[in-house]
């Protein structure tokens, strides 16, 4: 029988992965923020258009409440812009509405798309060893972030049908 042997992380380690979870996170949301204003500007059906207001400004909320947790293990310069990832779908979905118009089901389809990815990093950072107020906040915002990504999806749903 084999057993592991795990050895402790030191402060430093801990720290690093502390402002590596944040960081990742905040990028993500930052994406959110950007692709929620974005997409909500376009749509036909005014609820929507308020919800993903509302939406880029929930995520815009969240990113503060990160940097607030960075700011208070010391790390003060805070400048992160969200990922190569998220930029590149909003320049891919800026040239569709560009060449064509999008109907309500496809800037749904665009939004879920950046939902999933959401969904990833939340449940990917929460499998880590965290501080208990940091992962209880992260638990807290992926609740929304799943709630968010429910909505969007069964929208784009029903408007598949008309």
């Amino acid at each position: 029988m084999v057993t592991e042997t795990h050895t402790p992380k030191s402060d430093a380690q801990k720290n690093a992965e502390f402002v590596a979870v944040c960081k990742e996170v905040i990028n993500i949301l930052e994406d959110g923020q950007k692709g929620f204003a974005d997409i909500g500007s376009h749509f036909k059906d005014e609820t929507l258009k308020r919800y993903f207001l509302a939406e880029s400004l929930k995520r815009a909320s969240f990113r503060a409440e990160l940097e607030n947790e960075l700011h208070r293990h010391g790390i003060h310069d805070v400048h992160e812009e969200g990922t190569t990832a998220g930029t590149l779908h909003r320049k891919w979905f800026d040239l569709k509405v560009k060449l064509h118009s999008v109907d309500d089901h496809s800037l749904l389809d665009t939004a879920e798309a950046g939902e999933d990815e959401a969904k990833r990093v939340y449940a990917d950072v929460l499998t880590q060893e965290l501080p208990l107020p940091l992962r209880q906040l992260l638990v807290e915002q992926n609740a929304h972030i799943l709630s968010s990504h429910n909505y969007v999806r069964d929208h784009r749903n029903a408007t598949a049908s008309k």
